[in-house]
């Protein structure tokens, strides 16, 4: 019986800045992630060039196969993560987990003491990628509504809840594989 390191691995995609030209590649990609909100081809375009340095990208092959966005929040220590999108083709290979820690651990993050985002009760899979990656990079994972359902969004959208992690002073890339 082989070993686990027998096993041929898959490699992971490049991960990279995105650029302008990213934008309707990235627009696609969120297009077949739901339940991730879709927004309007410029607003990627937007993310791609003027947020690029807390924005990510998983290239294979020329395809885009997962996608971060996010910014420093104004006047804080927080990274705000807005969408994570993983290609259905990449799902299973811990890419969007990679790709948070690639993002936190760029330059433009190292003020950065939390990691937030926000995700309605039902969303699983979002669940899911942000407690493992808390828990592999030994950070705390709180949360609480934040954006409510008939306060904010006129009763047409789901509670999103304020996910809050602390980040540990260093985190290497190896330790959220």
């Amino acid at each position: 019986m082989p070993k686990d390191s027998d096993k041929p691995r898959t490699p992971m995609p490049l991960l990279r800045k995105p650029t302008a030209e990213d934008g309707a590649e990235i627009w696609e990609l969120v297009r077949t992630c739901r339940p991730l909100d879709e927004n309007s081809m410029y607003c990627n375009l937007v993310q791609a060039e003027h947020f690029r340095d807390t924005c990510v990208v998983a290239e294979e092959d020329g395809e885009l196969l997962g996608w971060i966005s996010g910014h420093i929040i104004p006047e804080s220590d927080a990274i705000f993560v807005w969408q994570v999108a993983v290609s259905p083709r990449a799902r299973g290979r811990g890419l969007g987990r990679k790709m948070l820690a690639h993002l936190i651990n760029r330059d433009e993050c190292t003020n950065a003491s939390e990691l937030k985002t926000t995700i309605t009760p039902d969303n699983e899979a979002s669940w899911a990628l942000f407690r493992s990656f808390a828990e592999h990079i030994g950070g705390t994972l709180t949360d609480k509504p934040h954006f409510r359902r008939e306060e904010h969004f006129g009763g047409r959208h789901e509670t999103e809840h304020m996910v809050t992690i602390a980040l540990p002073e260093e985190v290497s890339l190896a330790e959220a594989a």
